[in-house]
């Protein structure tokens, strides 16, 4: 069973709700570094924040993707990560013109599977930390999708449907590798 399983994809694509999800069926989660990092820069009157400074803000959250998996290292049984490193990452490639070798060296964190959230326009919405828009997510997700294939991980999609049933799905998956 892979012990660190990165749940990425398209923003707002229901990745926070799964974790919420997994996290009530008492599994170790780690709560997505990109809007932790929204919430403690604007508290403390910071910029690095997407919509002002996107290089600044996807360095700060490599810092704290980089010691959320430091941390989930002495966690027993899989953790599940809603997004992390290589989505940061892929960020400062795809925004930046960062590579991936800079950022990631030649670290490949997390376990080999990882679940994508498809673009699904139903449910997405923009609030205070997501202010982009659907087709930008959508170019995010598609990037992301590349990426992570690029790197040698196994990707699974997520599918439309409740969010116990993406719970089960994720769940028996990991049981079957």
């Amino acid at each position: 069973m892979p012990s660190q399983v990165v749940i990425s994809g398209c923003s707002g694509g229901g990745k926070s709700t799964l974790l919420g999800e997994l996290r009530r069926r008492d599994r170790a989660t780690i709560d997505e570094p990109g809007r932790r990092v929204i919430l403690d820069q604007i508290q403390q009157g910071g910029n690095a924040l997407p919509w002002t400074d996107m290089e600044a803000f996807l360095r700060e959250v490599l810092r704290v993707a980089t010691m959320d998996l430091e941390g989930a290292a002495w966690v027993a049984g899989p953790v599940f990560f809603d997004r992390g490193l290589i989505d940061a990452a892929a960020a400062l490639q795809r925004l930046c013109g960062v590579s991936l070798a800079r950022s990631l060296g030649k670290s490949r964190p997390y376990g080999r599977l990882v679940f994508l959230a498809p673009p699904w326009p139903e449910i997405y919405c923009v609030d205070e930390a997501r202010r982009h828009t659907f087709l930008e997510a959508k170019a995010e997700y598609a990037h992301l999708d590349a990426t992570y294939r690029a790197l040698g991980y196994e990707v699974r999609l997520l599918p439309y449907t409740s969010v116990t049933d993406r719970a089960d799905f994720v769940l028996e998956t990991i049981c079957r590798c």
